[in-house]
C-alpha cells in the first residue's frame, strides 16, 4: 500500500494479484477456491495476492433476499431417480439464448459446488439416510431444487466467509466504485483496476480514494437492482453495470429481466409456499380502504382463480406463455392493473380467497389435481392460509416477524417486482469476459438465457466463481501487476476521476436523487415487465440525453451522501441506456413476449377479453415469442461515438460439447495444461 498526490487529493494504492469485486455468495467462494488453488500450488500466502472489494459486506443479494424457502438447483440426488449433466443442461437452455457449453459445465460443477456448500456448513437438510429431498421449482421438469431455508444465500455468503477469514484474506468494505481503469485498446486492452472512495471516510473536501491494482479482476458485484422503481432486490443493491459497459466489457441479454409477485415493506419474494398456501388476494384505495376482490371479475370459477393463485407458488416468476386460457401469469397481469389505477393490492393470510356471488366458497377438495393433491400429500388441509403455511413452512412466516411484519394480524402489501438479471456480461466457458484477465460471475454473468430454473442462478454464481479461480491460477499466474509502463495514461484517467468527483460538488449540478429517480421510473415503465417499441424508444432517447447532461452539467451535492448519490446516478444512467438500447433492438427484431416481458401489440393475442387498453377501449393484446431468436444473443457494446452510445449485435449460440476422450488422453491433457483452452 502507498500514496501519492493528485490534485488535492491523497490516493492510496493497492496490488494484488487479484481484485474480486463484490462480496456475495459468488465472490466468496470464487476467493475461497483461488486460496484452494494457490495452496495447492505451493504459494504460502494467498492472502497477500486477493482482495475482496465491496460496497458493503451486509448489503446485496446474497445477503438480503430470498423467498419462503430458497432454492439452490442443482443435479437430482434422488436415490431412485436417475439425472445428468446432459438433462440439466437442457433445462437451462430450454427457453434458448443459452450457451450449449456454460449450460453443461454448470450442470458438471453441480454437485461439485453443491458439496463443497455442504462442507463449509450450509444447512441443507438431509433424511436420515443422508439424501438430500429435492422438489420441484418453475422451469424445472425434475425435483433439483432444495434449500436451506429462507436465508439460504445469506447462509452461503456467510459460510463462504468465514472460510476465507481462515485464510486470512482481506475485505476492503464500504467501497463506493468510481471507475474502471483500462490501458491498451482493440485486442490488447486490459482492466488493471478499480477506483473507489471509501463510505466511512469521505466528506466533500476529502473523497478517501482508493485504487486497486490487479493483474486479474472478477466482477462479482451483482445485479442492476437500483435501475428499477418497482423492485424486490435489496435497497442499496446498485451493481456496477454502467461502469462495467463503459470499460469496455459486452452486455449479453440484458433484455432477460426477471419479475415476480414480491412484497414492498419488506422486499422479499412471495413465491412457493406463500402462494401454495392460497391466500385471500384483494386491493384497496390508496388509503387501504375500499377492499376489493378483484380477480373475481377475471375467473368463472373459484377453482379456477384459487388453483391459480397455488401454480404462483413454483410457477412464481411472470411469464407471457402462462397467460392466455386463465393461466397463473394473468394474476400478476392483474396485480399490475390495480397498481396502474393507484389501489394496492394485498395477500391475507387469515382468510381463504373470496369468491363473487356466482361462485361457489373456496373449498380444497374442489381445486384442480395438481394444487389438490400437492396440499394433500403435504398434509395441508387446514382452514386457513395462515395454517396451511405455518404447516409448511413456519421460517416463511419467521422471516417476516424479524422485519416487523406479523401474517397473523395484518396483510401483505405486493406488486410486480423487478427481480433478476438473466442477462449481464458476455463470458466464455471460464467465465472470462471479452477482455483478457477480466472475469465476470453471479447475477453480472449473462449466462442464463431467457429462463431459468428457479436457484439455478446461486448453482451459476458457486459454479462460475470456481472456473474462474481455476484458470487464473493455472494459466495467468499468481504474481503482482507491474503497470509501471502504463503509468500515463493510467495517470491521465485518475485525473478525470478527481475532475468529476469535484465538477459533481458543484453547486449548479443536477440533483443526484431525482435523477435517480427519474432512472428508476423510466426503466420500470419502458423496460420493465409490460413492454412496447415507440415507448421503448422514447426512453432511450430520453436516457442518452441523461447521460449527456450529466456529462455536461455534473451534480450538485451538499454532504457526502448526496456525493455517493451523485457517483450511483451517473454509472446508473449509462447503465439504463444500455439495457433500454438492447431494449429497443430486440423489439425492433420482433423478439415478442418471452422470458419474463409481455410487448403490447394491436394485432396480437388477446390477454384477457376483461383487460381493456385505456387509449382504445379494446381488450389488451401482446405478441407471441418469436422463437426463430432462441439460437441467437443480442449483445450491446458502449460507443461514444453513436448517437445512442451502443452498438449492438446479435451472435449465435456456442453448443455443448460432445467430444468424450478415453481416460488416457484425458488425463495426459489434465497433467500438461491443455485443458484451459
Amino acid at each position: 500500500m502507498e500514496t501519492r498526490q493528485i490534485g488535492n487529493q491523497t490516493l492510496t494504492f493497492h496490488r494484488y494479484n487479484t481484485i474480486i469485486v463484490g462480496a456475495g455468495a459468488a465472490g466468496m467462494n470464487c476467493a475461497v477456491h483461488m486460496c484452494d488453488f494457490m495452496e495447492q500450488k505451493g504459494v504460502k500466502n494467498p492472502k497477500e495476492k486477493i482482495a475482496v472489494v465491496t460496497a458493503g459486506l451486509g448489503l446485496g443479494a446474497s445477503r438480503m433476499s430470498g423467498s419462503d424457502k430458497q432454492t439452490y438447483y442443482k443435479i437430482g440426488t434422488s436415490p431412485d431417480v436417475a439425472d445428468s449433466a446432459e438433462e440439466f443442461a437442457k433445462s437451462l437452455t430450454a427457453a434458448g439464448c443459452c450457451h450449449g457449453d456454460s449450460a453443461l459445465i454448470e450442470a458438471i460443477g453441480s454437485l461439485r459446488e453443491f458439496y463443497h456448500l455442504v462442507q463449509t456448513g450450509v444447512p441443507f437438510p438431509t433424511d436420515s439416510s443422508g439424501t438430500f429431498i429435492g422438489y420441484k421449482t418453475d422451469h424445472d421438469p425434475y425435483e433439483r431444487a432444495t434449500s436451506a431455508g429462507p436465508k439460504t444465500s445469506r447462509f452461503m455468503s456467510e459460510c463462504l466467509q468465514k472460510q476465507l477469514k481462515r485464510y486470512g484474506v482481506k475485505i476492503h468494505d464500504k467501497q463506493e466504485a468510481v471507475h474502471l481503469i483500462t490501458i491498451g485498446s482493440g485486442q490488447a486492452k486490459r482492466i488493471v483496476g478499480i477506483v473507489t472512495v471509501d463510505k466511512k471516510k469521505i466528506d466533500t473536501t476529502n473523497y478517501a480514494v482508493n485504487v486497486f491494482f490487479g493483474e486479474n479482476i472478477v466482477f462479482a458485484a451483482g445485479g442492476p437492482g437500483e435501475l428499477f422503481k418497482t423492485s424486490v432486490y435489496p435497497k442499496g443493491q446498485v451493481g456496477i453495470h454502467g461502469l462495467a459497459l463503459k470499460a469496455g466489457l459486452v452486455g449479453a441479454n440484458l433484455t432477460e429481466s426477471q419479475f415476480g409477485l414480491a412484497s414492498i415493506k419488506f422486499r422479499w419474494n412471495v413465491s412457493g409456499t406463500y402462494m401454495q398456501a392460497v391466500p385471500r388476494i384483494f386491493s384497496t384505495n390508496a388509503k387501504g380502504k375500499d377492499e376489493k376482490e378483484f380477480l373475481t371479475d377475471f375467473f368463472p370459477t373459484m377453482s379456477k382463480m384459487a388453483t391459480n393463485i397455488f401454480l404462483k407458488g413454483y410457477q412464481w416468476p411472470f411469464d407471457p406463455q402462462r397467460i392466455e386460457n386463465l393461466k397463473s401469469s394473468l394474476i400478476d397481469i392483474l396485480v399490475f392493473n390495480e397498481t396502474q389505477k393507484g389501489r394496492r393490492v394485498y395477500m391475507d393470510f387469515l382468510h381463504n380467497p373470496i369468491g363473487s356471488a356466482s361462485m361457489d366458497k373456496f373449498d380444497i377438495d374442489a381445486l384442480e389435481p395438481e394444487a389438490k393433491e400437492y396440499l394433500q400429500k403435504a398434509g395441508a388441509l387446514q382452514e386457513t392460509p395462515i395454517e396451511r403455511l405455518a404447516y409448511m413452512n413456519t421460517p416463511a412466516i419467521e422471516i417476516y416477524k424479524e422485519h416487523g411484519i406479523d401474517l397473523y394480524s395484518e396483510p401483505l402489501e405486493i406488486a410486480v417486482c423487478a427481480q433478476h438479471n438473466n442477462g449481464g456480461f458476455a463470458v466464455d466457458k471460464w467465465w472470462q469476459s471479452n477482455i483478457a484477465h477480466a472475469f465476470i460471475i453471479g447475477e453480472m454473468a449473462g449466462t442464463h438465457g431467457v429462463k431459468r430454473p428457479g436457484g439455478s442462478a446461486l448453482n451459476a454464481g458457486q459454479t462460475g466463481g470456481l472456473r474462474a479461480a481455476e484458470y487464473i491460477v493455472n494459466v495467468y499466474g499468481t504474481e503482482l501487476p507491474d503497470y509501471l509502463a502504463q503509468e500515463p495514461e493510467i495517470e491521465k484517467q485518475l485525473d478525470e476521476v478527481i475532475d468529476k468527483l469535484q465538477m459533481y460538488l458543484s453547486p449548479e449540478g443536477l440533483n443526484p436523487k431525482l435523477i435517480l429517480e427519474e432512472i428508476r421510473s423510466r426503466m420500470t415503465a419502458s423496460g420493465g415487465h409490460i413492454r412496447e417499441l415507440n415507448d421503448a424508444q422514447k426512453a432511450l432517447k430520453e436516457a442518452v440525453e441523461l447521460c449527456v447532461a450529466i456529462r455536461q452539467k455534473g451534480f450538485c451535492s451538499k454532504d457526502k451522501k448526496d456525493l455517493i448519490a451523485a457517483i450511483q446516478a451517473g454509472h446508473l444512467a449509462l447503465a439504463g441506456a444500455g439495457f433500454l438500447k438492447a431494449v429497443v433492438e430486440l423489439l425492433k427484431q420482433g423478439g415478442g413476449s418471452r422470458g419474463s416481458h409481455l410487448v403490447l401489440s394491436e394485432g396480437g393475442t388477446e390477454i384477457h377479453p376483461d383487460v381493456i387498453d385505456k387509449a382504445t377501449g379494446r381488450a389488451l393484446r401482446f405478441k407471441p415469442e418469436n422463437e426463430s431468436l432462441r439460437s441467437s444473443i443480442l449483445q450491446i457494446e458502449y460507443d461514444e461515438s453513436s448517437p445512442e452510445l451502443f452498438r449492438s449485435r446479435t451472435i449465435e449460440l456456442r453448443p455443448a460439447p460432445t467430444d468424450r476422450k478415453a481416460f488416457e488422453p484425458a488425463w495426459q491433457d489434465y497433467r500438461e495444461g491443455k485443458i484451459y483452452v
